[in-house]
């Protein structure tokens, strides 16, 4: 028997991975998460550089957060 972590393999969430990419660029990321006033928990995700560009959103699931926050930076770098 085996184990990854005997392999050397490392599990590695989606929303790091988009972490990660976003932080290549320069971007400085930041999220938490919050209960709102229906007892739900949200994610807020933001992102912001030393150029001023700030990006904050959220969502339900910290995933989604960090795909809206990578969809809102991409759709404002392409209209640049």
């Amino acid at each position: 028997m085996w184990s990854a972590k005997e392999a050397g393999f490392c599990r590695v969430k989606y929303w790091e991975i988009i972490a990660n990419n976003l932080s290549k660029p320069g971007w400085s990321l930041g999220y938490v998460s919050a209960i709102d006033s229906q007892g739900r928990t949200i994610w807020i995700a933001d992102a912001h550089r030393d150029d001023g560009k700030r990006y904050v959103v959220h969502a339900e699931e910290k995933l989604t957060a960090f795909l809206e926050l990578e969809a809102a930076i991409s759709n404002a770098l392409e209209q640049e």
